[in-house]
């Protein structure tokens, strides 16, 4: 069998992909964003693996976490950084995250980040270190971080600088279809006059909220913590978000926070040195017993809970920042249902830090 085998010559047949210049190319990969994507990109030539670290939005989705076994100084995920009573294992991530790396080689033979084995693990500030010019970063965790019983609702969005800044939480104990009894206007409405039944108090109802309560304030100052060593290898970042595949909860900070947390050192806390401490705080609780929702839906024993910081920077903001924050933190029917609890009665209480 005779192959044709033909020389090509490259005056003859340019290759017209190289005219595109490098600001061109650089706009595609920033969209492209994710570092999967990014690492098979990286493999393609010495041009693209050139241009790879060169991004500005990167976006990692970890798939996979294992409990780690034995505590170490370099990964923030050994066990004795778990919070106490609240998160049964910590994480670190699988190596499989990197597998589009491996074939990644610079001018110098080098692999675009460190090579690994499939039984290898690597944390996200590894993940990312080769990567010199990230301005807006999301990582994405398998999971939320609180465990709920079955068709509890539960969602919370955080912001913080050195420290917590501000905080909501959204939470129900069932969220369905409304009755059918409802919509005719029959007895299955629930009375609501904007105060919190006596009922609330002794069924258990304020002691869950408050579980609901410490254990987001916990998830938000264990990711804040883990963002460390990413934050300091990436002076040039603008823009960091920690969010969850069940969109339980999102960690953010932008550029004026992302100083702060470089600019002043943030305290650990005394019951876990492997979060940030959460400052005392005034916590402003709203509730109604059901809470009609838009397409039909409904949520029982709806609440809110906005948190801000007795003193240090979160503490400045002002009311109207604080409810724009509220009014904004969630989307679709959670967008629904916090714009119609802020409205109701509120009930303020105070937290200390831990």
């Amino acid at each position: 069998m005779q192959l044709n085998t033909k020389i090509y010559d490259a005056d003859l047949y340019p290759d017209h992909f190289d005219k595109i210049p490098d600001s061109i190319l650089l706009l595609i990969l920033n969209k492209l964003a994710d570092i999967r994507s990014l690492g098979r990109c990286a493999a393609v030539s010495k041009r693209f693996n050139s241009l790879v670290p060169l991004v500005h939005d990167v976006y990692v989705k970890i798939d996979k976490v294992v409990s780690i076994d034995g505590d170490s100084d370099d990964y923030p995920y050994s066990n004795s950084h778990k919070p106490r009573a609240f998160f049964a294992t910590f994480f670190k991530l699988f190596a499989n995250l990197l597998k589009p790396f491996n074939n990644a080689v610079n001018s110098s033979n080098k692999t675009l980040l460190p090579q690994v084995s499939q039984h290898t693990a690597h944390t996200p500030d590894q993940v990312l270190r080769n990567f010199h010019h990230i301005h807006n970063l999301r990582i994405e965790l398998p999971s939320g971080d609180v465990g709920t019983e079955d068709g509890v609702v539960l969602k919370w969005k955080a912001e913080f600088g050195s420290t917590l800044q501000t905080c909501v939480i959204l939470g129900g104990t069932l969220l369905d279809k409304k009755p059918v009894s409802m919509d005719r206007g029959g007895g299955a409405a629930v009375d609501d006059n904007g105060s919190i039944p006596e009922s609330f108090y002794t069924n258990g109802g304020l002691k869950l909220r408050v579980v609901w309560t410490i254990s987001s304030l916990i998830a938000a100052s264990t990711r804040h913590y883990l963002l460390q060593p990413i934050i300091k290898d990436h002076p040039m970042l603008e823009s960091v978000v920690l969010t969850d595949a069940d969109g339980q909860g999102t960690l953010s900070m932008t550029g004026d926070q992302l100083r702060e947390f470089r600019e002043k050192p943030f305290a650990a806390s005394a019951a876990s040195s492997r979060r940030t401490q959460v400052p005392a705080s005034n916590m402003k609780l709203r509730y109604a017993p059901y809470l009609e929702l838009p397409g039909g839906m409904g949520m029982q024993g709806a609440t809110l809970v906005s948190i801000k910081p007795t003193s240090g920077e979160g503490s400045s903001s002002s009311k109207k920042e604080v409810e724009s924050f509220v009014r904004g933190a969630f989307d679709g029917l959670f967008k629904a249902a916090a714009k119609a609890l802020i409205k109701k009665r509120t009930y303020l209480l105070e937290m200390n830090s831990f």
